[in-house]
């Protein structure tokens, strides 16, 4: 009668352990799954870069798209939700790329990044534009 009481608790808890296992493991996808959700609806990786999720700063500090326009002191960039910014540069700002850059390098087509300050009429002084390889289509 012991042999089976010892194999009644024994089975018990490996049911119970098997149930467990398997409840963390839904509960694991169904928080996984909230978190992605919410890591969208704050605008995803973007927000966390300093952007909303469309694509236009926040507060300043850090834009990216594909350079528009150029003069000698400035660049427009359309911005992942399609609006522009413009993004003002001098000769101090740093450029770069796989190799170092200058202002020469800031051609219309290219993907940039820029980093820098927010000014009042929503325009960015660039500290360091970042040249990108162009994404590939989807």
């Amino acid at each position: 009668m012991n042999k089976k009481i010892i194999i009644a608790v024994v089975a018990t808890l490996i049911i119970a352990g098997g149930a467990g296992f398997y409840g963390g493991m839904l509960y694991g996808q169904s928080s996984s799954a909230n978190s992605r959700a919410d890591f969208n609806r704050q605008g995803g990786f973007a927000a966390g870069m300093g952007q909303r999720g469309n694509g236009a700063p926040q507060n300043g500090g850090f834009s990216g798209g594909e350079i528009i326009k150029k003069d000698n002191n400035s660049i427009t960039v359309k911005l992942n939700n399609g609006s522009s910014q413009i993004v003002l540069f001098s000769d101090t700002t740093k450029v770069t790329k796989s190799a170092e850059g200058s202002a020469v390098d800031l051609i219309v087509g290219k993907q940039v990044t820029i980093t820098g300050s927010k000014n009042q009429d929503g325009s960015l002084t660039a500290q360091s534009i970042q040249i990108r390889p162009a994404t590939p289509a989807k």
